[in-house]
């Protein structure tokens, strides 16, 4: 991703990204956000109002602008100043939602740029459109985003680990059954001078406090 400065961008420059609305998508946000509003995720409370069905947070149409506006125009580094929003459709699962974003304005000397930000879906109708202030980068941005690390399914390591744990239940068994049997073992019998006997075991100390 590049991080664009005001010399990097003008009037007119377009940036856009599609997302598809998933089941999925709304639990994610709905979750993050906290907007338990049953409209969002209650199929049957959802049936009863106008929309007859569930429909997307406004805010999650929402931040497919920011999105925007953070990976592509201007992108990385750009700090958010203000946004507005007017929400003209609803969203439904399984739409296909294009956020859209267009420079109307820059302010060189004050680092800042007016941006046109627009939702629409897979027909083409208007789900949203606002404006946004935003200060772009002071300096160009070359980021790549870290690889994440990838760990093997822990379930590829269950035979391994079922073996170790195995044997540690039969090394601990088998010390047990020994200790076991050594305690049950009769005293070996100790000769005293003249042939006598006594016992090998000896008392154990008084326990003093």
């Amino acid at each position: 991703m590049t991080g664009l400065t005001m010399k990097d961008v003008a009037v007119g420059d377009v940036a856009e990204v599609t997302y598809t609305v998933t089941g999925e998508t709304i639990r994610e946000f709905v979750t993050a956000s906290g907007d338990d509003n049953p409209i969002h995720s209650d199929a049957a409370f959802a049936a009863g109002t106008r929309f007859g069905r569930v429909i997307a947070p406004g805010m999650l149409t929402g931040s497919f602008v920011s999105s925007v506006i953070g990976t592509r125009l201007p992108g990385p580094g750009t700090i958010y100043l203000s946004q507005s929003f007017r929400f003209m459709r609803p969203v439904y699962i399984g739409d296909r939602v294009t956020a859209r974003v267009e420079v109307a304005e820059r302010v060189a000397e004050r680092n800042r740029l007016r941006l046109g930000t627009t939702c629409v879906n897979q027909d083409g109708e208007l789900l949203l459109e606002g404006e946004a202030w935003v200060l772009p980068s002071p300096a160009r941005i070359e980021y790549a985003a870290p690889s994440p690390v990838r760990r093997p399914p822990a379930v590829a390591f269950m035979p391994a680990a079922l073996a170790v744990e195995m044997m540690s239940i039969w090394m601990s068994s088998g010390l047990a059954l020994a200790t076991q049997a050594l305690q049950l073992a009769p005293p070996a019998p100790v000769l005293l001078g003249g042939g006598a006997e006594r016992s090998a075991v000896t008392e154990p100390d008084p326990v003093r406090p």
